[in-house]
């Protein structure tokens, strides 16, 4: 056989290209139609995260085995076994790197978009490249001893996997969001070993709202991934609880307390990430994460539980009892290196950290009550879980996935009610008197308007530019009356816009006004210059449609002209305040419907029928 006929054996012929090309886009049909075969797609996702999750979690562990010298089977975290030099040293060169890198990038790519972001402004559309760049920094920080944990870039390599591959298959924006959701639960599923947790974290952050259309999608993948990683993890939990006495009802009113409390340690915590920001911004970037690195390291030099995410700090201070005095310190200590390492540049999350705070926060409380009456000090782990939940639903903002943690870690029902008492107080003073979660106070930090993954994107993808029509009747402020009567008679429009000599916009004019016959006596010597109004009230293409709406409020107008620009003023359409309403209203229909699975319009066809 010659060469030819090899490579005419090899290349498919026209008709197999075709079919070819019918499979993939019959597939996507398929995927992007089917409910079911999302969910089985959600499924096999699943289980990748939790590899990739597992293979994350053990490449931490093992850097910081190399970094800091620590022996096979010990935790960063514990503060035990590290030494001095190379807790100075390696901070301040990871610092150093991550600096350097984070300013290469820079120069490369904009701003990284999280979950939480992508699916609040772009429909779970995300960046798989973006999202492997921001867990390799996060894997980075975190394995130079930033008191941080991995869970954000967990989150974000799980919920940008899942993004890839909804836009390979070209799924619809509400379902890309539930992948996105889907993605991001199954990591912290992984991470957690918790399923319930990963799923609640999901819909409570990045869906923004619980739905029955995503339950299935978001549920499956969490559990797939929290298989997978039991499998190659067989121990699991990431720490046990021990069994502690009975509840009694005076420490649900403790717990009522601890809310309070902890409540004013998650304002804290996210303001002192401000704080910090602001006394660094004089430095230039890249050398803040090196600063940052130095000013954790002389902390750990009295506290080395501040390093790392604080796992293995959580299951010593389960199994340990220290006095009270040193965990008030160790506590603060802690709050304040997170909040220097975020600060600083370093990437991560305040999840664990904020799990570590909580409970050392309930072991603070718990030791100070139990000066006063010693009993309760039989129900310290009871008093941390409830501080572990109160401090993390404070600053992560995720009040039902605390509460989870905690039935998942310990099966206890009567526990996890009073660990409930004490987060929903916490989370519902912190959104009250703070207004924010962690994630949306950067947000707000970076000048976005997002309180939430509610998805308002759509809202700035309704443009004026897209809605208007591009047929406005126009006509030169020196037209004569009588002219303008004569090429406009009644009936034809209802408004003319008028432009000058340059071309600007100079006022509309009713046609109604026009044709007034009060007027008919000053006709010779009146143009259309002389009947133009509101050259002031207008619109531009790139305003969004709520922004539209207030100004015809403002205006109490009824149809507005378009200008190109703020600099040129050239009328090149129109919108109506009834059109740009009923979009308004056929957009909120419509995710109503995805979100729910129903149609307003088709159920009353039905219904009529």
């Amino acid at each position: 056989m010659s060469l030819d006929d090899c490579d005419s054996a090899k290349k498919p012929s026209g008709a197999g290209l075709l079919r070819r090309v019918f499979r993939i886009f019959a597939t996507r049909r398929l995927f992007r139609a089917s409910e079911l075969a999302q969910i089985f797609l959600c499924a096999v996702l699943g289980a990748v995260v939790g590899v990739v999750i597992y293979l994350l979690r053990e490449a931490v562990v093992n850097f910081h085995r190399l970094s800091f010298d620590l022996p096979a089977g010990a935790l960063l975290s514990t503060g035990q076994h590290v030494s001095e030099f190379r807790l100075m040293l390696v901070p301040l060169l990871g610092g150093l790197a991550l600096g350097f890198f984070r300013h290469a990038a820079r120069r490369r790519s904009a701003e990284i978009i999280d979950p939480i972001e992508a699916n609040a402004l772009y429909g779970g559309r995300m960046s798989f490249r973006d999202s492997i760049r921001l867990a390799l920094t996060t894997m980075l920080s975190n394995a130079s001893g930033a008191s941080l944990g991995m869970e954000a870039g967990y989150t974000q390599l799980g919920a940008g996997f899942y993004s890839m591959v909804g836009r390979k298959f070209r799924l619809r924006r509400a379902d890309l969001r539930v992948f996105v959701t889907a993605g991001a639960g199954a990591a912290i599923s992984a991470a957690f070993n918790a399923p319930l947790a990963g799923a609640f974290y999901g819909f409570e952050l990045i869906q923004g709202g619980y739905t029955t259309r995503a339950l299935a999608q978001v549920a499956v993948a969490c559990i797939c991934s929290v298989l997978v990683a039991q499998a190659l993890s067989p121990e699991g939990v990431l720490f046990v609880v021990p069994q502690g006495a009975a509840l009694t009802p005076l420490s649900y009113y403790l717990f009522a307390g601890m809310g309070f409390l902890a409540a004013g340690i998650a304002v804290l915590a996210m303001r002192s990430v401000t704080w910090t920001e602001k006394a660094l911004r004089a430095l230039p970037e890249w050398t803040r994460p090196a600063i940052g690195g130095f000013a954790v390291s002389l902390i750990a030099l009295a506290y080395p539980q501040v390093l790392g995410s604080g796992h293995g700090a959580i299951q010593f201070h389960f199994d340990s009892t220290m006095p009270w005095l040193f965990l008030a310190a160790l506590l603060f200590a802690k709050l304040f290196a997170s909040a220097i390492s975020v600060g600083s540049g370093f990437r991560g999350g305040l999840f664990s950290s904020s799990l570590f705070l909580g409970a050392l926060f309930g072991a603070l409380f718990v030791q100070i009550a139990g000066l006063i009456y010693a009993p309760l000090l039989a129900e310290r782990s009871a008093f941390m879980l409830a501080g572990m939940g109160a401090v993390a639903a404070g600053i992560i903002g995720a009040p039902l996935t605390m509460v989870f943690l905690t039935l998942e870690a310990t099966g206890d029902f009567a526990l996890t009610a009073g660990v409930l008492l004490s987060v929903i107080i916490s989370a519902t003073i912190v959104r009250l008197s703070f207004g924010y979660s962690f994630s949306t106070w950067r947000f707000h930090q970076r000048g976005l308007a997002i309180r939430s993954a509610h998805d308002v994107g759509w809202i700035s993808e309704l443009s004026v530019g897209r809605l208007m029509r591009s047929d406005p009747k126009v006509v030169t402020a020196d037209t004569s009356l009588r002219a303008l009567r004569e090429l406009f008679p009644p009936g034809s429009t209802k408004r003319l816009y008028v432009i000058d000599k340059a071309g600007h916009y100079a006022g509309r004019i009713d046609i109604l006004e026009a044709h007034d016959p009060s007027i008919d006596d000053a006709l010779p010597g009146l143009v259309a210059g002389d009947l133009a109004m509101d050259n002031k009230l207008y619109l531009l293409p790139g305003l969004n449609l709520r922004d539209a709406l207030i100004r015809f409020e403002d205006s109490q107008s009824d149809s507005l002209p378009v200008l190109a620009s703020e600099t040129d003023l050239r009328p090149i359409g129109y919108l109506t305040e009834a059109y740009a309403l009923k979009r308004y209203t056929q957009e909120l229909e419509r995710i109503r419907g995805e979100e729910t699975g129903s149609d307003l319009y088709s159920l009353g066809q039905t219904s009529q029928g």
